[in-house]
């Protein structure tokens, strides 16, 4: 119930505040540009995703059966590979949408264009507001989603696969292909977790996905 909870209190809020997506207003395929703000993302990020991200790590480290010492996640060289795994695969999760969109007769809206920074400190913000996604999700779906439920649910695939429903679940915004996005990298993200046991390397990956996003916005 602590799982369920903590998800709608750290992610429903960041969905309620998206734009409305153009696939609920009028079901076309429709592509939304998304203009880069320093303001917003920066007041997302300090007064959402930050303080989101130190009560998931304070729960953590009083979590049951065994709390966690935080300074136990500090970055190690395990994480190296990890990273250097996920960072590509995510990007070519990424890349394979487009392509399904071109080869798909269906109506419903592609995801939103996201546009890149325009100068230093946007650069900067950005940065910032993509490491800070990076953690808050990985840390919940992956690293508290998955060991909070294993002894309720011992199957790691059954985990898996409700840690990934959820995932989806907050990026419906982003449409239909965003939703199937989003569940694609999420199954690879926690077999990979479930894997190598990292939290900085898939962290970082996703991190680095988000920011790759941003790179193909300016182009």
């Amino acid at each position: 119930m602590e799982a369920l909870i903590l998800y709608f209190v750290l992610f429903f809020p960041g969905i309620a505040a998206s734009p409305p997506p153009d696939w609920l207003a009028n079901g076309v395929d429709t592509v939304r540009t998304v203009p880069f703000s320093v303001l917003r993302e920066l007041g997302r990020t300090l007064t959402h995703t930050l303080p989101a991200l130190a009560l998931l790590l304070y729960l953590i480290s009083r979590g049951e059966p065994k709390p966690v010492k935080i300074r136990t996640l500090a970055p190690q060289k395990r994480d190296i590979l990890p990273f250097a795994i996920g960072l590509p695969v995510l990007i070519i999760i990424g890349l394979l949408i487009p392509f399904l969109i071109s080869l798909s007769a269906a109506t419903a809206a592609a995801p939103p264009r996201i546009e890149g920074p325009y100068n230093f400190i946007g650069w900067a913000v950005m940065i910032l507001a993509c490491l800070g996604i990076g953690y808050l999700e990985e840390l919940y779906f992956r690293y508290y989603l998955l060991s909070k439920t294993e002894n309720i649910i011992p199957q790691a695939a059954v985990r898996v696969l409700f840690s990934t429903v959820l995932f989806a679940l907050c990026h419906m915004h982003d449409g239909p292909w965003g939703v199937l996005n989003a569940a694609l990298a999420g199954l690879f993200l926690s077999a990979l977790f479930l894997r190598y046991r990292s939290i900085h390397g898939i962290a970082l990956a996703h991190a680095g996905y988000n920011m790759f996003v941003y790179v193909m916005g300016t182009v």
